[in-house]
């Protein structure tokens, strides 16, 4: 007898291929049967009659690493049909965490709140596994956790015995489970590694199947430059490359996608492995700290307050930030998203020049005023795409769907802030505007996107497809309704039209609202 059978439904396989009728079956957590009409009786049968069953969506740039140990439901990103993240993106990860990394960081704790009590990779993994976590983990090893675990935040080439630590822990990670590394190539420590660093640390992974992500240099002007440099890694370290949440952020760029996209089919063509990721929005985010030059970072967090509170060395980095907001990526594109402490809650939603006149100062002190107060913790939005660049972006064939977002929720410790919408509405998103309304994609290129080609890039071979023997992670949708409703003013929105929710053959979802079921797992590279 079957556990569950969906039945008149529209199956999008995850493969690319065009839809077609029939019915799919679940027993034991595995997809049973795959058939026009599913002989046998079952526990439950779920009507599907004008909805569409594809295999879960797998977020392939994902920033849940720490959420779970406050709440494991995953409630923004299973309501959108999320089964299956990848985590420890940007060169950062939770884990190595040595003495030398303890000693440079502000905090023993993480983002939400929970002490640190692991060190190596392994012990991180085997913390989220006895935790729980409400979706699939598939985790990177961040080279900015490697390079600050073997040498502190020095700005410096590490020493030959610095690069044989680095190597050792990465290989820790790698036989812990970890899919590859990734880097963040403008945040310190990881922007401090030249590019030998990297292929070296590149070569060590090789032999393990892992891949390398990264953040790069510059998604600015500098584009293409930072875009060979992703592709020599990968040639030279003989590894696959993800190039991370790929963009042309500030109007002089825009329009270098189409250049940085030929140059990733001139590489694949040449034989270098290389894909990228992306989120469907105009707008960036990520730690305000991101503006400081990278000098000032030396030493790591504390060292970089140290320096934000130290009057002469903070109006010379007031100048140096000054600098770099010209009038098409100045302050006015600059929004708060999250800050620490409750004094400063209004900030949140509001954009740099309006916390500057609230304060009564110049936009850059306001910036400033505000890393100090809250000890760096301020999250921040950027305008700087433009939608045709997203556009094509996404209809290229080398490019899937990453949130690059953690976990988040409307109510519980999940909840605070108004972080960008993609944390709510990425998949939904892409399903809805840009595939049902303005027709960038297909209804199977943008499932593929999000299922067949991340479950590939990773080497997930028992998801993404709906196939018998396949994990039963399954989603089940309007095509006609799906779409985000999560915004800039107000994140804080689940997105609709996702009904059913299926992890490892438990119904998480039913209804589009969460049943409580936690039917995660830590994935683990094999």
């Amino acid at each position: 007898m079957h556990d569950v059978v969906f039945k008149n439904v529209r199956i999008v396989d995850g493969s690319g291929a065009p839809w077609f009728y029939g019915e799919v079956a679940v027993k034991d957590g595995v997809i049973s049967c795959v058939e026009r009409k599913v002989e046998g009786r079952a526990v439950r049968v779920i009507d599907g009659k004008d909805l569409v069953l594809s295999p879960g969506f797998i977020d392939s740039h994902s920033h849940s690493d720490t959420c779970w140990f406050v709440d494991r439901r995953g409630e923004s990103k299973i309501r959108q049909g999320v089964t299956t993240e990848v985590t420890g993106q940007c060169g950062a990860s939770p884990a190595p965490m040595t003495e030398k990394r303890r000693a440079a960081s502000v905090s023993a704790y993480t983002d939400e709140g929970v002490e640190i009590t692991w060190s190596s990779f392994g012990e991180y993994l085997s913390a989220l596994e006895k935790n729980g976590v409400g979706i699939n983990v598939a985790p990177l090893v961040g080279h900015g956790a490697l390079r600050s675990s073997a040498m502190g935040y020095e700005k410096r080439p590490p020493t030959p015995e610095e690069m044989e630590e680095m190597k050792a822990l990465l290989r820790e990670a790698l036989e812990a489970g970890a899919f590859g590394f990734s880097s963040g190539l403008i945040y310190p420590p990881s922007s401090f590694a030249d590019t030998a660093e990297l292929v070296e640390l590149a070569r060590t992974m090789a032999p393990y199947g892992g891949i390398y992500e990264t953040h790069m240099r510059d998604e600015g002007t500098g584009l293409l430059k930072s875009v060979e440099e992703a592709i020599t890694i990968g040639r030279e370290g003989g590894v696959p490359v993800q190039i991370s949440h790929h963009k042309a952020s500030g109007e002089k760029a825009w329009g270098l996608v189409k250049q940085s996209l030929a140059m990733i089919e001139e590489a694949r063509r040449e034989g270098v492995d290389v894909t990228c990721d992306q989120y469907p929005y105009i707008a960036s985010a990520t730690g305000l700290s991101a503006i400081i030059p990278a000098w000032a970072h030396e030493g790591g967090p504390t060292a970089l307050l140290r320096r934000l509170n130290d009057p002469a060395i903070a109006s010379k980095l007031k100048e140096e930030v000054e600098a770099t907001q010209g009038p098409s990526d100045g302050w006015s594109k600059m929004l708060v998203t999250s800050v620490k402490t409750e004094k400063n809650r209004f900030c949140e939603g509001k954009r740099i020049p309006e916390i500057a006149r609230i304060w009564g100062v110049p936009p850059v002190e306001a910036a400033f005023k505000l890393l100090c107060e809250e000890e760096l913790e301020v999250g921040y939005a950027k305008f700087g795409m433009c939608e045709e660049d997203v556009k094509t972006v996404m209809a290229h064939p080398c490019v899937m769907i990453g949130s690059d977002s953690s976990c988040r929720a409307i109510d519980g410790p999940l909840s605070t802030g108004k972080p960008h919408p993609r944390a709510y509405g990425t998949f939904a998103r892409v399903l809805g505007k840009y595939t049902r309304e303005e027709k960038v994609l297909t209804l199977e290129q943008a499932v593929f996107k999000m299922t067949g080609f991340p479950a590939w890039r990773l080497g997930l071979w028992d998801r993404g497809l709906v196939r018998p023997g396949m994990k039963a992670d399954l989603v089940l949708f309007d095509p006609d309704t799906i779409i985000d409703k999560a915004t800039f003013e107000e994140p804080a929105q689940y997105a609709v039209g996702v009904e059913y929710v299926m992890v490892n053959g438990v119904m998480v979802v039913e209804g589009g609202q969460h049943t409580g079921k936690i039917a995660g797992k830590v994935l683990r590279r094999r």
